[in-house]
């Protein structure tokens, strides 16, 4: 077969008041190249502004979507953050101490100058906002990523593949801490390659600048994940002996690198020292009666074994990679997903293709670890105990599937050129419909979040078309992995908030309220109630004081069966009067007492 000749140069004439400017003369003609659809080159401004006003009109979709349908707000944890950024303003003793020890609190501070407007806080959308916004950096800071490793079509490929997950734009409209970590942990590695770069041209004030910028980041990366203090840990590594090998210029950026470790260690020094100064301990985070061992020990039923994966990374190795795969492909593809992008990463490192975008596989250890000795469990239906349990962890290596898969094709299609099994010289303007191996897969990520999302309408048509049962074909088969995980999760959990919110609305209003609000403070904002209004675990003071006399301390008591407030109750139930019993399918049951001697209504503040 005959090869397609390129085809020659367009020369494009500038609009005259531009080749006045430019030439300083009349009647010149500016020839203008245009872009070169098989070079590899940093994004330009017009690809990145079209990239981010998709990503801005996926995101708005995806709100009015999940908001309509009641999904903002299934998370147990993303009330929790919405809680806990709302208690940093409104509570009996507001300010830092609110933030808790366990999570890091940049997203609640992200969250502050929404969640004070209680209709947002209610409906969630306080913490959407912030999601959102890291959600559009996140796809545009991607789409730079990947302009630097891979020529247009495919950059714009791999961005599409990850912005289009429907667990990312699920995750994007809630006040989860994912869409914010990705779009640090993405921008991190950009930022890196850049400074790399400028390392490897000797540009001394370019690396100063990316220097400082990188430090920021890997702040505000600490402060948001504890994946970040690995990364930020391996980016100082990086760069550290980048300029080691450089010799000269590691002494004309000193400053700037200085500044740049001060940066990277900040986060966590000041971490240690938050949890010192409030907890007693620099480790209560890891710890503590909140942390993730407290929480595997005090949910694990009695005698019960460890999970699988305790102490075994290869069990760890498996759980993790497996979510990943569920949380990135429909199906089984994510199999296929996942030997793409692992030949993808052999093919950059091979090739010495921008090998600081391996930082993107850094979850991947972390997590492995922190499964195997970290008591951080991961269950999916695919595997035993086939349950839901922090699937959405698989989340961080999407970047990684979605850009290494996209090299792996890239290098495939470039390897049929040159074996001359494609019909087109290397160099060739040849259009997109001329590439079979694209279009194949263009269709593949179209195809990919329909059927995540619609996938088992789809097999039950096919079921019922072909005469089968529908149950022996779905047996297996869920959605998409994450919201999946917040509708199971959330079945009982939701209406026994809502049905003890309904009792806490007949309350008087600005009674004082004793209860704790670790678990079900949802039913506190499903009700409206200020939680200045209430005593709770967050103020250490009148917290143990209302223990030790609850029916002296607050006009109404809500305990629930088996936490402190209900052990209290138990040891001091003097002053009591039982108004309400409340249970509900899976969840405690609430106990709402009276008491005699506190005023219903009081100066804690109405709503």
């Amino acid at each position: 077969m005959t090869p397609l000749r390129s085809k020659p140069e367009r020369t494009i004439t500038a609009p005259r008041g531009v080749r006045d400017l430019r030439l300083g003369r009349l009647g010149a003609s500016l020839p203008v190249t245009p872009p070169d659809p098989n070079q590899v080159r940093p994004a330009a401004r017009d690809e990145i502004y079209q990239v981010v006003m998709g990503a801005v009109l996926l995101g708005f979709l995806a709100l009015i979507l999940c908001f309509s349908h009641g999904y903002v707000l299934l998370y147990g944890d993303a009330v929790a953050h919405l809680g806990i950024a709302r208690r940093i303003l409104d509570s009996r003793n507001p300010g830092l101490v609110q933030f808790g020890s366990v999570w890091l609190p940049l997203p609640h501070l992200l969250m502050l100058p929404f969640v004070h407007k209680l209709e947002w806080w209610q409906s969630g959308l306080a913490g959407a906002w912030p999601s959102l916004v890291c959600y559009v950096l996140g796809v545009a800071g991607f789409f730079r990523l990947c302009r630097r490793m891979l020529v247009p079509r495919w950059a714009l490929l791999a961005t599409a593949f990850y912005a289009l997950n429907p667990n990312l734009l699920y995750l994007s409209t809630t006040a989860m801490t994912e869409p914010i970590f990705l779009a640090l942990l993405i921008w991190i590695v950009l930022m890196t390659m850049q400074c790399i770069d400028a390392i490897q041209a000797n540009q001394p004030s370019q690396v100063a600048r990316r220097m400082i910028w990188l430090g920021l980041l890997i702040f505000a990366a600490v402060f948001t994940r504890y994946d970040g203090w690995v990364l930020g840990a391996a980016v100082w590594c990086i760069l550290a002996w980048q300029l080691w090998r450089t010799q000269g210029l590691g002494r004309r950026v000193a400053p700037s690198f200085a500044l740049f470790t001060l940066l990277a260690l900040a986060g966590p020094l000041l971490w240690l020292g938050y949890n010192q100064h409030f907890s007693h301990d620099p480790l209560d985070f890891m710890r503590g009666p909140y942390s993730a061992p407290a929480i595997e020990k005090r949910t694990s039923p009695p005698g019960s074994k460890h999970y699988r994966g305790w102490h075994n990374p290869g069990w760890a190795l498996l759980f993790y990679t497996r979510a990943a795969q569920v949380d990135a492909a429909a199906w089984e593809t994510g199999f296929a997903l996942m030997a793409a992008s692992l030949a993808g990463l052999w093919i950059a490192f091979q090739r010495r293709i921008a090998r600081a975008s391996m930082l993107l596989w850094v979850p991947l250890p972390f997590y492995v670890y922190s499964v195997a000795y970290g008591s951080v469990p991961i269950f999916i239906p695919q595997l035993y105990p086939h349950s839901f349990y922090n699937t959405r962890y698989g989340m961080e290596l999407l970047p990684a599937l979605a850009l290494f898969a996209c090299v792996a094709a890239a290098a495939m299609e470039q390897r049929l050129v040159k074996t001359g099994t494609a019909s087109y010289p290397p160099n060739a303007a040849v259009g997109i419909s001329s590439r079979p191996l694209y279009l194949t897969a263009l269709t593949l990520v179209l195809l990919n979040p329909l059927a995540m999302v619609y996938g088992t309408a789809l097999l039950q048509q096919c079921a019922k078309w072909i005469e089968r049962h529908p149950s022996n074909l779905l047996a297996n088969y869920s959605p998409p992995l994450v919201l999946k995980e917040a509708l199971v999760n959330s079945t009982t959990r939701v209406p026994f908030e809502r049905n003890l919110a309904l009792v806490l609305e007949d309350l008087p209003p600005g009674a004082s309220i004793l209860m704790q609000q670790s678990d079900h403070i949802g039913a506190l904002q499903d009700a409206g109630i200020p939680l200045r209004q209430t005593i709770n675990e967050s103020d250490y003071d009148s917290w143990h004081a209302a223990l030790q006399a609850p029916a002296d301390h607050a006009a109404f008591v809500v305990a629930l069966s088996g936490d402190t407030v209900s052990k209290a109750v138990e040891e001091h139930p003097e002053g009591l009067q039982e108004l309400t019993i409340l249970c509900g399918t899976g969840q405690p049951c609430a106990r709402i007492y009276q008491s005699e001697h506190f005023p219903a209504a009081g100066p804690a503040g109405d709503r």
